[in-house]
């Protein structure tokens, strides 16, 4: 397999394990800081402030801190970075306490934390591609989407041994300990890029800080960057239908309960981890055609869930919808990776922000339209997903313009026309 002579490289191998481990922590954090909350102060309200509150970096970073962001666009800062976290989340046990005081600590650190992951996660998306040579794009980007899709499902599976041993609050620290171990291998990374070694195809050695650029020039010179980018933010915006409503749904809808719910659930991920290997080989059509499609086929079995009468029928559309999560995630970054260096690291960065801003408005707006139908939800989330999927792709056929037309260096190009291909 592919991703098995990707990790035959040490700095893939390094760098996917300790990623590895680090979104596996990123899981045991999200639920840990959600629980803490309501079972000190018993509001659900809360638990969507702080829910906010770890968005909110994200969204204004992405829009007026272009050039800090871009101060970090090295293994160096990185792993300077990933320690910030490992302090910060490793102090968080020490300093909470059930009470009003505690509860403003926590979400101070949620939201250093966000901070911290703003400056991280665009930045690293930007240096990954520089690890191997422009035709591995694609494979790398999907080993890496395969990290966070085992830790979706072992995240939650391991909370119950963990809980064993430790209180809930204390999974915090493991957190912490999971950055440290991604810093120290941030850290080997910069030394061993320190050097003029040469990775690949690469013209810019991983680690080298890059300039900042703004994002509107780029994205009127790629519209359909610009066209895929929005679609993103739509898709996650429509997405809290599924994340809040699914036990209403099927409370409502089946008269099911948990046990439904985590099959449900245990479905969507099995999908994705099936569709991980195909989304990562695509070797031909062109990136939109896919990446449209792909939100269109999850938009219509969102739809279709709130329109079946049987638990298995649900069953399938959860498998069919994680069948094609990665064809959306896994192909908009390979191309975003096809770009030079600096427009990478803005355009991950756009990515980013317009999809934090469109998760976050969801989250606070479509838990009303649940609330008043969860079958109504569905379909209406589910449609318009799919409407503006096809919307991009119809779009982006009217473009009388290629979608390359900033001149790149050679290499660059020759990048990004095979992504286009």
């Amino acid at each position: 397999m592919n991703y098995l002579l990707l990790l035959r490289r040490r700095p893939v191998l390094v760098l996917w394990l300790a990623q590895s481990l680090s979104v596996l922590g990123d899981r045991l954090y999200a639920l840990a800081v959600m629980w803490v909350v309501y079972a000190s102060t018993g509001s659900a309200s809360l638990m969507g402030l702080v829910a906010v509150a770890e968005s909110v970096p994200y969204i204004v970073l992405g829009t007026v801190g272009r050039r800090l962001v871009t101060r970090f666009s090295s293994f160096a800062s990185l792993a300077w970075v990933d320690g910030a976290r490992a302090a910060v989340a490793v102090a968080l046990p020490f300093l909470w306490s059930p009470d009003s005081h505690g509860f403003a600590l926590l979400l101070g650190g949620v939201l250093l934390l966000g901070t911290l992951g703003a400056l991280f996660d665009p930045n690293l998306g930007a240096l990954v591609p520089d690890l191997v040579e422009p035709e591995k794009v694609q494979e790398i980007t999907g080993l890496l989407d395969l990290t966070g899709r085992i830790a979706r499902i072992a995240g939650p599976a391991s909370i119950g041994l963990l809980l064993l041993v430790v209180s809930e609050v204390q999974l915090f620290a493991l957190n912490g300990v999971t950055f440290a171990v991604s810093a120290m291998a941030l850290g080997w990374l910069a030394r061993r890029y320190a050097t003029a070694a040469d990775v690949g195809a690469a013209e810019q050695r991983p680690g080298k800080a890059r300039s900042a650029v703004r994002a509107w020039p780029v994205l009127r010179a790629h519209p359909r960057v610009g066209l895929a980018v929005g679609l993103h933010g739509v898709a996650l915006f429509c997405s809290a239908v599924t994340a809040v409503g699914m036990p209403a749904l099927l409370a409502t809808r089946y008269g099911a309960g948990a046990a439904v719910y985590g099959l449900v659930t245990a479905a969507v991920g099995v999908g994705a981890l099936l569709g991980n290997p195909l989304a990562s080989n695509r070797r031909s059509g062109g990136w939109l055609a896919v990446y449209c499609g792909a939100w269109m086929v999850q938009g219509a079995a969102t739809a279709c869930m709130g329109l079946m009468l049987q638990p298995p029928a649900l069953m399938l559309l959860a498998l069919v919808t994680g069948l094609v999560t990665p064809a959306t995630s896994v192909t908009l970054r390979a191309h975003l990776g096809a770009f030079a260096p600096a427009e990478r690291l803005r355009l991950m960065s756009v990515d980013q922000t317009v999809i934090r801003t469109g998760g976050t408005a969801g989250m606070l707006l479509l838990p009303f339209l649940v609330d008043a139908s969860p079958r109504g939800a569905f379909v209406a989330g589910g449609a318009m997903v799919a409407g503006s999927a096809l919307a991009t792709l119809l779009a982006s056929s009217r473009l009388l313009r290629p979608d390359a037309t900033v001149p790149l260096p050679t290499a660059e190009r020759g990048r990004a026309l095979a992504a286009e291909q």
